[in-house]
């Protein structure tokens, strides 16, 4: 297999020629262009502080289909009772400090690191990154964020410093993207808390295709105005 370095150009190589660990490339930048470039290819960044920007696109790939999601009883008993209030991009920036910031049992530092919220910052500015923000008590207490092209979302990252929280927030992306016409969200890699969900893994060939026939124009939805 061969890593491939990018140029200035806005372009990948085949995701399906990357390593067997979903690295592909390595180089470029986190613009506008080449971030909205990446996610129409089934490829995205991912790196720790003091490494070069690396690019992936694993095989196989988590995903969610709308039609496939399974919402917990329980869990949907806590939200009817209007716990949290949700919101769509009213605190976009937080959300990503926030989950660049919360620890998790396992994993030791962050990946979001000041390059790639700055560049995700810019990139909500354009209309491609989002967040769905669960607030109590006039305190916004769980996240996520991702980017939304044509019918697919891609997910980021999400967080909660309340239980349920960041459920309450899938639920509401799902549930709000699904009847917009968002045919699949990428989850990336398997996490059981997702697998719980309907959530599953396809082959990275199968993924791109979807991306292909989903993705339409690359133009991003509105969660809000449809």
């Amino acid at each position: 297999m061969t890593l491939y370095r990018l140029g200035p150009a806005h372009a990948f190589p085949d995701p399906m020629q990357a390593e067997p660990d979903g690295l592909l490339a390595v180089g470029g930048d986190l613009s506008v262009g080449r971030l909205k470039a990446a996610y129409l290819a089934g490829i995205y960044p991912w790196y720790s502080d003091g490494d070069p920007i690396l690019w992936w696109s694993p095989d196989p790939r988590m995903v969610l289909f709308p039609g496939e999601f399974h919402v917990p009883r329980s869990l949907r008993k806590r939200i009817r009772t209007g716990v949290f209030e949700m919101r769509w991009n009213t605190a976009f920036n937080a959300v990503v400090e926030a989950c660049a910031r919360t620890p998790r049992p396992d994993q030791e530092g962050t990946w979001i690191t000041r390059s790639m919220r700055e560049a995700y910052g810019a990139f909500h500015e354009a209309g491609y990154a989002m967040s769905v923000e669960a607030w109590g008590d006039g305190a916004l207490v769980a996240g996520l964020y991702g980017v939304s092209i044509g019918g697919c979302f891609f997910g980021e990252s999400m967080y909660t410093h309340v239980p349920d929280g960041s459920k309450a927030c899938l639920v509401e992306l799902v549930e709000r993207l699904g009847p917009l016409g968002v045919e699949m969200i990428d989850c990336q890699m398997y996490t059981e808390h997702l697998a719980r969900f309907g959530a599953r893994e396809i082959p990275r060939g199968e993924f791109l295709g979807q991306v292909r026939s989903h993705c339409g124009e690359g133009r991003p939805l509105d969660p809000v105005r449809g």
